[in-house]
């Protein structure tokens, strides 16, 4: 069956425009359970000695060797600790609190219930990412959980579930029993696309929840040592009915930063125990600080700041990210401001690009803690934000804000490193129009509410950046990593896991109204896992990487070389376009070498849209269907498929006869069959 039709605005976030069409993900269709691997023991059948493997987005370390963040943590998933609460998933089906866990799989603990955890090395913090129910009518509840260590040190935790569950169709809502926020809008909820749904004849409450986990950091009282048991622990007298745990990074907390040479904010009226409102104070000290060239240092503490700081030409350091805090609450403006704000918040921002812009600005070694809990787009509410050429991100950890860091070009020559953002409503970053020669490396997002790492080339183009050696996971809605148009950028050793809806991990979009792409557009040594979504309008899974011309040609000469495509829900690769404009946009010209793919839900490839790829030495194996869906344009004419495939050599594996892309596939011989039974791949495993 076709694609359809498009049927739902959804703006990019940021600063305010038009609204954009994208189709709506909605539930998946039963039988679409995929599983992330090997079944862990239960928890009766564990013994109680075992360690607690050490995972990269929930995969064997040994399978992402130079892809992702090198980070100071290590993770262990909750579903391999032990514990005597309940093992929940795996699961992919969306709006589900399996398909939002990291490898799809969680533990979930009631009162008086536990899970514990063997350190792998010596740890003096912890991360627990975790879910608690929303209030009965939303907004959230808070509830404790017990920290021991060795069944000694009892410290509490608070959860809270403020920052999560939002419900309903784009831009969401906190209110689990509201009415549809689009009633215009074409609605499907069901496991086929049916020829007219405007809207839906009946509902549920709440609609589509989503958005369910949110994390939290302690410093434990002591350092301990490898083989050091953590047990969490829910109280008998819990306000939740049940907590899940979904895993625990732990790590090695180095003493804070100090810098003696530097204008000190303590000496300007700062409060470092978040009382006083310290915004004023970070104002004076930077001024200073600027007309004595000296940095600004940020000592140990917690810094009310409840609006934007303005930075331009100024280094601002703290003492680490887990020292340094400047946390806020959103402020309601009497008057929406000239941007379309309705909020302001915690953040730091560049000057506006149609002001110049700001310059040679460097933040380093501290946190931004918001107070975001809704999406409003035309709020400014993120924690980096504006214009900043000639500058560098580094070592910021951000959570509880809009957008992690939203940057609006044009502007150059601005490099993030280091930096770890997570809980976002929306994007954790994102390259806004006439950015260029910039980079995002060695960053960590987990759980945003829109891509993690985007590229958007509204009205200019994005140009010569690259987003590298990075890792998100869990991307609640859209992709891990998206090029919405632009010139010569790359994507390169990333590792991105476990995508829930409405995208994908690797993403290239001719939409959004976006620039053109132009020039060489490049994937290069990423992997990805357990990737792959349902579009449930198109009726559709989608690949773990895609290609999607929807406002034109995706016409550049696109390199996809060294990728690893691990334990893809549906297919492999997809190239695509939509109906409504099916004859006029096509993707002329892709090229993919030296990539692996273990495991397929379907096929290798799936094809449905104008134009041709080459493929060498792409190499498959545990492929749940044909290895190439093409469908082309859906003329089906005599002279075969509008896709076609030129197969350059060494492409093995995948079928009995040793070959995914077999010879009576070439050049384009029409298979067009993209709803076949989803099948389950095996657990990764190394290449031999």
């Amino acid at each position: 069956m076709p694609l359809i039709r498009r049927t739902v605005s959804r703006a990019r976030t940021g600063r305010p425009g038009p609204l954009i069409v994208l189709t709506v993900l909605a539930l998946t269709t039963s039988g679409l359970t995929a599983a992330s691997g090997a079944a862990a023991p239960a928890a009766a059948e564990r013994p109680v000695a075992a360690p607690t493997p050490v995972t990269r987005a929930a995969l064997d370390p040994a399978l992402t060797g130079g892809r992702g963040a090198e980070v100071r943590f290590l993770e262990q998933e909750a579903e391999n600790a032990v514990t005597d609460g309940e093992r929940i998933g795996p699961d992919r089906t969306a709006y589900t609190l399996p398909a939002e866990a990291s490898g799809r799989s969680a533990v979930k603990l009631r009162r008086g219930e536990y899970v514990e955890f063997t350190l792998p090395k010596a740890a003096n913090a912890i991360t627990v990412r975790y879910s608690i129910p929303d209030a009965p009518g939303g907004g959230g509840i808070q509830a404790p959980l017990d920290v021991t260590v060795n069944g000694k040190s009892r410290r509490t935790m608070t959860l809270t579930s403020e920052y999560s569950w939002l419900y309903n169709q784009y831009p969401f809502t906190n209110d689990p029993g509201a009415d549809l926020l689009h009633p215009d809008w074409w609605i499907t909820e069901c496991a086929c696309v049916p020829s007219a749904t405007s809207p839906a004849p009946r509902i549920e409450k709440p609609f589509r929840p989503m958005h369910f986990y949110d994390e939290q950091r302690m410093r434990l009282p002591h350092t301990y040592r490898a083989g050091d048991k953590v047990r969490l622990t829910v109280p008998a007298g819990s306000k939740a009915d049940w907590t899940v745990i979904d895993l625990l990074d732990s790590e090695l907390v180095a003493p804070p930063h100090v810098r003696t040479k530097a204008v000190n904010v303590l000496l300007h009226g700062a409060d470092p125990t978040g009382r006083r409102d310290s915004a004023p104070a970070l104002d004076r000290a930077i001024a200073r600080a600027k007309r004595l060239d000296l940095p600004v240092y940020v000592p140990p503490g917690t810094y009310q700041v409840n609006r934007h700081i303005i930075v331009d030409d100024v280094t601002i350091e703290g003492a680490g990210n887990w020292w340094t805090v400047f946390k806020g609450k959103e402020v309601k403006l009497d008057r929406p401001a000239p941007d379309g704000s309705l909020h302001t918040g915690v953040g730091f921002y560049g000057r506006d690009a149609a002001d110049g812009g700001s310059r040679n600005v460097h933040l380093s070694g501290f946190a931004i803690e918001g107070d975001v809990r809704e999406r409003i787009d035309t709020d400014q509410v993120n924690g980096v934000g504006g214009a900043m050429s000639d500058s560098t991100v580094r070592g910021l950890h951000i959570r509880h804000t809009k957008v992690g860091l939203w940057f609006d070009g044009p502007m150059d020559n601005l490099h993030v490193s280091d930096t770890i953002v997570v809980d976002q409503i929306a994007d954790a970053v994102n390259f806004h129009t006439g950015v260029t020669d910039s980079s995002v490396s060695n960053s960590f997002v987990r759980n945003t509410g829109d891509d993690g790492l985007a590229m958007w080339s509204e009205k200019q183009a994005n140009a010569r950046n690259s987003f590298h050696h990075n890792t998100v996971q869990s991307p609640v809605l859209a992709n891990g990593i998206a090029l919405y148009g632009g010139t010569d950028n790359t994507v390169a050793h990333n590792l991105v896991a476990d995508p829930v809806r409405e995208g994908s991990a690797l993403h290239a979009g001719a939409r959004f109204g976006a620039e053109p792409f132009a020039g060489k557009l490049e994937f290069r040594n990423n992997t990805t896992a357990r990737a792959g979504t349902y579009e449930l309008n198109w009726n559709i899974g989608l690949g773990a990487i895609w290609l999607y011309a929807l406002d034109r040609d995706v016409d550049a000469d696109i390199r996809v070389t060294g990728d690893h495509y691990l334990d893809s829900t549906y297919n492999a690769i997809m190239m695509v376009s939509e109906w409504s404009v099916k004859d006029k946009y096509a993707i002329p010209a892709a090229h993919f070498k030296d990539i692996r793919v273990d495991g397929t839900g379907t096929s290798v490839l799936s094809a449905r849209v104008k134009g041709s790829a080459t493929f060498e030495n792409v190499d498959a194996r545990n492929v749940g269907a044909v290895g190439v869906n093409n469908c082309g344009a859906f003329n089906f004419p005599p002279t075969g498929s509008e896709f076609s495939l030129t197969d350059r050599g060494g492409n093995d594996g995948g079928t009995a006869a040793g070959s995914w892309l077999a010879p009576w596939l070439l050049p384009n011989t029409i298979t067009c069959e993209d709803r076949p039974p989803v099948v389950s791949p095996p657990a990764p495993s190394p290449w031999k």
